[in-house]
């Protein structure tokens, strides 16, 4: 090649580097001004309430009901803590991310925020002093909350006792403790949303959609996550692996997990009231969805969600692959089970009604993934003491009577008796959910 020919073609490929690299850039200024350029700045914001007018009892009520129906207190308060007064460690893939205090102390908490403040925290994942907010707090959901329920939820919080407790600092890695890189996220995976009711849809439906969908954020359980922990389709609530906590939330879609039929609204009303249902127990983080959450909702609240999670679009979750008879050994986990699980659950895996769970033809058996199976078998299986179930029978741990060999042995026995005809478990597997 002429060295005019070379020297020409190597400055095209250097102009069109250089092209490439400025329209990244641009793209990712873009992204970062979206992330932060998400609402207008009108320097109303973050005025403290120095003279409140008095709220009305009712308005503080229905901001209970609404901290109830959204768990509020789930995350924002510490073991052994003062109610909502933050300092409860959330573990992330990316670090520690500490939850705020929320009672109205002027030093710590939120005694200097305005109603507008704390609606621009919900809607638009921002603090007072206009820092992102990590979407660990579900902004990403609570966007969807209305000002007048906004409004309740911090009348409620007003009327708290102020707790001096600062909040702890993050303990996350680089580069995700920098609020450039939060920008950058929000820029591709949030925009803030308000909850627009469905006109084809009846009232009863509209208000299940939105609780699911705001306050109680079921999405940022039951749906998957990408690598940067982004929910990648949270209306769909498809089931996903709770992130650092090796428990399954089920597909609220699919027949073959935990979705709904016409026939079992009444039984999902009862096991959200209850924690208990048939062959349905809420255990793991669900049932303390249940205890802090659910078993205060009214009747009508809980059909409406229980209506709306009927009408979702039915996915079909991937089918297990049975083994042939012959290929599996299950004399193992038949001995096991014999031995600690037949008393209660019944040598043919029928249960106990009202108490202990049946094993044979239960969904939550026969997942695709055995990792709740892992986890009730290690930790205990518990369900939460509620007014309607005050007094639940539980199942022991079983880390130090059973190695890992042994669980997946009887577990895979669970899994392949009775007609279940799920995959078998392996000790790596088991060892995997720990």
């Amino acid at each position: 090649m002429h060295p005019d020919a070379r020297s020409q073609m190597t400055s095209r490929v250097v102009r069109g580097v250089v092209a490439l690299l400025l329209l990244s850039l641009l793209a990712i200024g873009l992204t970062i001004w979206r992330g932060y350029g998400d609402e207008p700045m009108d320097g109303q914001a973050g005025q403290p309430m120095t003279s409140p007018s008095p709220m009305a009892q009712q308005q503080v009520e229905r901001g209970a009901y609404l901290a109830r129906a959204g768990n509020c207190a789930g995350c924002h308060t510490a073991r052994g803590g003062a109610p909502y007064a933050g300092g409860a460690g959330i573990a992330t893939p990316f670090g520690m991310v500490y939850a705020g205090n929320l009672t109205p102390d002027l030093q710590s908490g939120l005694g200097r925020w305005s109603a507008r403040d704390f609606w621009r925290a919900l809607h638009f994942g921002r603090s007072r002093d206009g820092r992102l907010l990590y979407p660990v707090f579900p902004y990403t959901s609570y966007s969807a909350v209305s000002r007048d329920d906004s409004d309740a939820l911090y009348a409620y919080l007003r009327s708290l006792k102020p707790v001096n407790q600062p909040n702890m600092p993050h303990a996350l890695e680089f580069p995700y403790r920098s609020q450039i890189a939060l920008a950058l996220w929000r820029g591709l995976f949030f925009k803030p949303a308000v909850f627009t009711p469905d006109p084809l849809k009846p009232a009863q439906w509209n208000r299940g959609a939105y609780l699911v969908r705001g306050l109680g954020h079921c999405g940022q359980c039951h749906a998957e996550r990408n690598a940067l922990g982004a929910l990648k389709a949270p209306d769909e609530l498809g089931g996903g692996m709770i992130a650092m906590q090796h428990w399954y939330a089920p597909s609220l879609a699919s027949r073959r997990e935990a979705g709904l039929a016409r026939d079992d609204a009444q039984q999902f009303v009862r096991l959200l009231k209850t924690g208990i249902a048939d062959a349905r127990t809420a255990m793991g983080p669900m049932a303390d969805v249940v205890y802090r959450s659910t078993q205060y909702l009214n009747p009508t609240d809980l059909e409406a969600i229980a209506q709306y999670l009927i009408e979702l679009p039915a996915t079909d979750a991937p089918l297990n692959t049975p083994a042939p008879p012959d290929a599996l050994d299950l004399s193992s986990g038949k001995a096991i089970y014999r031995d600690h699980c037949a008393r209660c659950h019944g040598l043919q895996g029928e249960g106990a009604p009202g108490a202990y769970a049946p094993l044979a033809g239960n969904r939550a058996v026969t997942l695709g993934t055995p990792a709740n199976l892992v986890q009730t078998v290690l930790h205990g299986g518990y369900a939460p003491a509620t007014a309607g179930n005050p007094r639940p029978y539980g199942m022991p741990p079983y880390r130090q009577t059973l190695n890992d060999t042994q669980i997946a042995d009887v577990l895979t026995f669970i899994r392949r008796a009775w007609g279940n005809g799920a995959s078998p478990v392996s000790p790596l597997e088991v060892m995997q959910h720990q």
